[in-house]
C-alpha cells in the first residue's frame, strides 16, 4: 500500500515507518495523522509483525504540528476545528499505546512539540548524536497535547516537565538522555543499525505479554495499589492462557532458549 505522507516498509517480522514530510520537516498534518492511524490499525491484525520502529526522514523527527495547517483556522471557529484535529491526533496515540507489538522511537533530528510528544508515546527512544528536542508549544500560545503532559511527567517528574512545557527549552540528546527521555544516544550514522537491532531483539520476545506490561505501565501511576494489583492479576491470568507462556516454561525445564510466537 503506498502513501502520500509516509513510507512503510516491512522486512520479516519487523515493520518500519517513515514519516515523509521533508519540505515540511515532517509536521503532523491531519493528513499525516490519518495515515498513521491506518498504519497501526493494521498493524495491530498481523500477527506477522513482531516490533515496528518509527523514523522521519530528512533532517527531522518530526518539527510539531503543521503550523501552516493551523493558520487556516484562525478565527472565531479555531476551538472546534482544532477539537476536530485533536480528535485524530488522540486516536493515533491511543492505538500506539494500545499496540501490543513494541515501538522503536529512532529520532534521527528534531524532536519538537507534537513531534517530541509523539516520540514520548514509543516505547523505546533512540536519538541520533544530532537529535533535539523542545516542547515547542508555548512558543506559539498553545500548550501540550499528544499526550505530553501524560507521558513526559513520568518520565522527568512533574517539576522538570513543566520547566520543559514553559520554556519551550531546545534540549540536546545528551541532556535527553540525562533525564530519561531517550533510552539511548548513538552516532549519527549508526542510528539505523541500532534501532534495527533493538527491533530484532524485541520481536523475539513474548509480543503479547509486551502489550500487557505496557498497559500496566501507562495505569500505574493513576491507579491505586489495590487497583493495580488486580490489573496485574487480570494480565497475568491472560498471559498464563497463552502459548508464550507455555514456550516459557518449556524451556526453562528443558535448559535452551525459548522460541516465542507472540501467542
Amino acid at each position: 500500500m503506498s502513501y502520500k505522507t509516509l513510507l512503510f516498509e516491512v522486512n520479516e517480522n519487523i515493520a518500519k515507518i517513515v514519516l515523509n514530510r521533508p519540505e515540511a520537516m515532517n509536521a503532523l498534518s491531519t493528513d499525516l495523522a490519518m495515515e498513521l492511524i491506518e498504519v497501526f490499525q493494521d498493524l495491530a491484525t498481523k500477527d506477522n509483525i513482531r516490533a515496528v520502529i518509527l523514523t522521519g526522514t530528512g533532517k527531522a523527527f518530526s518539527a510539531g504540528g503543521d503550523v501552516k495547517q493551523m493558520a487556516t483556522v484562525l478565527g472565531d471557529d479555531a476551538p472546534a476545528k482544532f477539537r476536530l484535529a485533536l480528535d485524530i491526533y488522540h486516536k493515533l496515540i491511543l492505538l500506539m499505546r494500545q499496540l501490543s507489538k513494541p515501538i522503536i522511537a529512532a529520532i534521527n533530528g528534531v524532536a519538537a512539540g507534537a513531534g517530541f510528544n509523539l516520540a514520548l508515546a514509543c516505547d523505546v527512544r533512540i536519538a541520533a548524536e544530532s537529535a533535539k528536542f523542545s516542547q515547542a508549544f508555548i512558543r506559539i500560545g498553545l500548550i501540550p497535547d499528544f499526550g505530553g503532559t501524560f507521558f513526559l511527567p513520568r518520565i522527568v517528574g512533574s517539576a522538570k516537565a513543566m520547566e520543559l512545557m514553559m520554556t519551550g527549552e531546545l534540549i540536546d540528546a545528551e541532556k535527553a538522555n540525562q533525564l530519561g527521555i531517550v533510552n539511548l544516544v548513538v552516532k549519527n550514522n549508526e542510528l539505523d543499525e541500532t534501532a534495527n537491532f533493538f527491533a530484532q531483539q524485541a520481536s523475539s520476545l513474548p509480543t503479547a505479554a509486551i502489550g500487557r506490561l505496557k498497559k500496566l505501565l501507562d495505569s500505574s501511576s493513576t491507579s491505586s495499589l489495590t487497583e493495580q494489583l488486580e490489573l496485574e492479576a487480570q494480565m497475568q491470568m491472560e498471559a498464563s492462557a497463552t502459548e508464550d507462556f507455555r514456550e516459557g516454561v518449556k524451556a526453562f525445564v528443558e535448559k535452551r532458549q525459548p522460541k516465542f510466537t507472540g501467542k
